[in-house]
């Protein structure tokens, strides 16, 4: 007869609704339902394992519990799980040497796995390997968007070609703006959301980051889009691994079928491993002078310093009739920045406003707006040409 594999094994469980699980994935344990007393001082000499059902909990109760666990000298590993996965909790949680997180509903097969992974000893941490770069896959695509200049309207057009993709798609949850301006994004704000991400609460635990704990960062847009966004923070970029950083864009495009990075203009440790991942970076330009020099040469730096064939599109922004101003024309924007524009977005200032304002893309608010169009012919085009792995692949079989 087979031994159970958690047969002897310690589990307390915090939630009544825990308990079917020692008749089933979790047999032959000594599983034992308590209460939040139980947590005080408590080690793994008491126990192999803490099990959390986060919606049988009050949000009181469950921050009581991860923080009495946070300060216990030497805490067993920790599984929290339910549908409802409150962002401070699981920031709390990161804390603690080993945890980790299921979203609910779970098959019998996951809980096992979860269970059996906080009991395997971790490994030598010097011989774990850094975060992977994210690679773009025939099942999700992932766009960069970045301003060539301060104020070149980046942010904009990511959220409007974010949302222009959700029009695309017939499936919930199925594009994920992220907005890595991590000390200063306006995404959220532009869109009315409360942002949830903060990315420094990660430290040295970037490995755990799975799907599951994705979704606690995570605020939910519309049903078909989501956001990742961190709260305004200064020391952001100094505080946030570039291995948590790395990790979580693994994630997300294992998760969403489209993906559209808000890049920092300024470079970052971790900004070309991201930029070239992408399918797709979109240099974002005003009609300046000076901003079209910037634009070709941050385009010329991303080509050269990520190399496997990785070529920026320059986007013009905000043009407008030269009724309005001395503004370049299309043709004399070409001759500054010596190569052709991949693509016009046009200028509508009130549109832009007036969704800045109410919270929204401008696709909500002004549906009619130029704006809108440009960018809606902008992500056809681009959506409708092969992804960059597949290109490849296809020039690679022609030859």
């Amino acid at each position: 007869m087979n031994t159970p594999p958690f047969k002897e094994r310690r589990i307390l469980a915090l939630g009544a609704t825990l308990a079917p699980l020692s008749q089933g994935p979790l047999a032959g344990a000594n599983f034992e339902l308590i209460g939040l007393e139980r947590l005080m001082g408590l080690t793994s000499i008491d126990a192999d394992l803490v099990m959390i059902d986060a919606d049988a909990c009050t949000a009181q109760a469950l921050t009581i519990a991860v923080e009495t666990l946070t300060a216990c000298p030497a805490p067993p590993p920790v599984l929290l799980v339910g549908e409802r996965l409150p962002t401070t909790v699981v920031r709390n949680l990161l804390r603690l040497e080993r945890s980790d997180v299921l979203e609910a509903p779970f098959t019998p097969e996951q809980i096992a796995g979860a269970v059996q992974a906080l009991f395997t000893p971790p490994a030598d941490a010097s011989a774990t390997a850094a975060a992977p770069t994210p690679q773009a896959t025939g099942a999700s695509r992932c766009w960069a968007v970045v301003g060539a200049v301060g104020g070149a309207g980046a942010t904009t057009l990511a959220i409007e070609i974010a949302t222009a993709l959700c029009a695309r798609q017939a499936k919930d949850k199925s594009v994920c703006l992220i907005d890595l301006n991590l000390a200063d994004g306006v995404a959220a704000a532009y869109l009315g959301a409360m942002p949830a991400m903060k990315l420094a609460d990660f430290g040295s635990t970037a490995d755990r980051i799975d799907a599951a704990m994705l979704q606690a960062f995570i605020t939910p847009v519309t049903g078909k889009l989501d956001l990742l966004a961190g709260p305004r923070e200064p020391t952001a970029f100094d505080t946030a691994p570039r291995e948590a950083v790395l990790k979580v864009l693994d994630v997300a495009c294992e998760s969403y079928d489209w993906v559209i990075l808000d890049m920092p203009r300024h470079r970052r440790s971790w900004s070309i491993d991201a930029l070239s991942g992408c399918d797709e970076v979109l240099v974002v330009s005003e009609l300046t002078v000076p901003a079209l020099i910037a634009a070709r040469s941050l385009s010329d730096e991303i080509e050269q310093a990520a190399g496997s064939g990785l070529k920026p599109r320059i986007v013009l922004n905000r043009l407008a009739s030269r009724m309005f101003g001395p503004a370049p024309s299309m043709a004399e924007a070409e001759r500054a920045l010596q190569r052709k524009a991949d693509a016009g977005v046009s200028s509508d200032w009130e549109a832009a406003a007036a969704s800045a304002n109410l919270g929204g893309p401008i696709a909500q608010h002004r549906p009619k707006s130029k704006i809108v169009k440009d960018i809606q012919i902008l992500v056809e085009r681009l959506a409708s040409a092969p992804a960059r792995a597949e290109a490849h692949a296809n020039a690679k079989r022609a030859a």
